[in-house]
This record gives C-alpha cells, structure tokens and sequence, in this order.
C-alpha cells in the first residue's frame, strides 16, 4: 500500500506546503557540509506505524539521508525507548523533521488506537472494521495504520463497494428496488451492503438478497432480535458510535463485524520526538 503513488504525492505536498520557498532558520545557521544523527524518543506507549513514509520523507529531502528503525510497523513500544536514527545533512534532517513526525505521530497515534479495539475482541471471530471518516486525501495511510493496529478495511471507496445507505433508499422508493437495481448493474462478484435503520428494514434487505447488513445505532434487545431475523443468511455489521466500553459487550452476539469511524476520525497523535546526538562539522 505504501507504494502507492497517491502516499508520494502526498509526501511532496506535505513538505512543499511546510517548506515552501525555503526553510529560511535552517539556512541561515547551518552549512551544506554539517552532519549528524538524530534519534526518534518514544514519549508514550504506542505501536509503530509510519516507517516508510519517514524514509520516504527524509529520501525526498536529500537522497544521501539514511534513516533505521529498529522496530517495524505493528510493534509495541514502551515510554522512553529511542527506537530509530537519521543520519546525513544536518540541514536536510532539520527542515524535513516536521513533516517526518507528523506523519509517524498521526499514523501510530490511529495504530495504537485501533490496537486497543482488537485487543477486546481477543478470542473472537468479530472483526473491527475503519470507515470512510478520515483525513482527506490521507486515506490510503490512515486505512493503512488500522490494519497494522490489529483491524480491518471497510471499502477503500464509492468505487469498490456498494453500501446502500438511507438516502439511496428513500431516493429509490425502497429497499427492494434499490438492491435489485445494484444487483443487475455490478460484477456477481461484488457484494452488496445495505444499512438498516429497523427491524422493518432488515427483513426486506434480508429477503432482497443483500449479502452485509448493517446495523446502523440499534438498540441492544434489537440486535438479538435482529440476529435470529438474520439468522445468518447474511453477513451482519454494529455501527453508530461504538466505544471501547462496549466492545467487549457486543462479543456475546452473533455478529460479523462492528465499524468504527473514531479509528480514524478521532485517534491522537502520538507524542514522538527527534533528539540530536552527535554533529561534525
């Protein structure tokens, strides 16, 4: 995924918006020929996600820069563990630290956050599932750091999924019309997913053929109503504001997966510094 010329273009647009004409402090101190390393501090507990697009960064700056983990991407790191080093131009190193930390700070801030929600579902068939609600133009990084936090992608688009939600519902007439007119314009390999907003609905997508249905904000009692409806002739997925105090909760019905938008669209950075060690003039 990081190969992705979507995640080079966002680098190059990261560093020209930060850069710009010129980093004007850096210049104005530091000669072509100053040399050092600096060193990546774990300020917090975390899980590693964001390696590549730090080498991507630094490579970009100046292809001489050599930058080492001695972790890699989905690794647990403890407070306090220097846990990586950049070595080359000082000046270089100094005018691409930002955009380098703000990608690793944001990506292992989603890895960690997304670790926690698996972790609950440990002993579990469930899965955790991203959503769409992330960073525009960010997505192809931040769906990456869910899956090396432990879960899973939904659709990575309007394009490679067909989720049929309220509005193209009541703008189709019902939920029959709206399947059945999906079903004859996609590829049979294709799944198709309709949110349900009662109990009502769920018998009619159940009986239209849908292969995912998805649970949208339903009350507890309703999901075991909702299960035997099923009664798995379809996939079945929780969404609507699911925290960590409630996955553990939902683990006891039988249930496929649970999507989570706050994978993404609330997760912390993690606090991550680059500490200078040794310099040559």
């Amino acid at each position: 995924m990081l190969k992705n010329y979507l995640v080079d273009k966002l680098i190059e647009l990261a560093l020209l918006e930060d850069i710009g004409h010129g980093d004007i402090t850096t210049e104005s101190i530091f000669k072509e020929n100053n040399t050092g390393r600096f060193h990546f501090l774990a300020k917090e507990d975390m899980v590693l996600c964001g390696t590549e697009v730090v080498k991507k960064v630094f490579s970009n700056m100046n292809s001489n820069i050599e930058t080492t983990f001695h972790f890699k991407d989905g690794d647990k790191i403890q407070q306090n563990t220097y846990f990586g080093e950049v070595t080359g131009t000082v000046s270089s190193i100094l005018t691409g630290e930002r955009t380098a930390l703000n990608f690793l700070q944001r990506l292992s801030g989603i890895a960690t956050n997304t670790r926690r929600y698996t972790a609950c579902l440990k002993n579990s068939d469930i899965k955790i599932l991203d959503t769409r609600k992330t960073t525009p133009g960010h997505r192809v990084l931040e769906k990456y750091a869910v899956k090396i936090g432990g879960g899973a992608n939904h659709r990575f688009g309007l394009f490679d999924g067909v989720l049929i939600k309220d509005n193209h519902i009541d703008a189709a007439g019902s939920i029959f019309e709206a399947v059945k007119n999906a079903k004859e314009s996609i590829p049979s390999t294709v799944k198709i997913e309709v949110e349900i907003r009662n109990l009502t609905e769920l018998q009619q997508a159940v009986k239209a053929g849908a292969d995912i249905v998805m649970l949208d904000n339903f009350k507890r009692e309703d999901i075991i109503e909702a299960c035997k409806i099923v009664n798995k002739r379809a996939k079945i997925e929780i969404s609507g504001g699911i925290t960590l105090k409630e996955i553990d909760g939902l683990k006891k019905y039988d249930i496929d997966y649970i999507s989570v938008g706050a994978l993404t669209h609330s997760s912390g950075n993690i606090d991550i510094s680059l500490k200078i060690g040794e310099t040559n003039d």
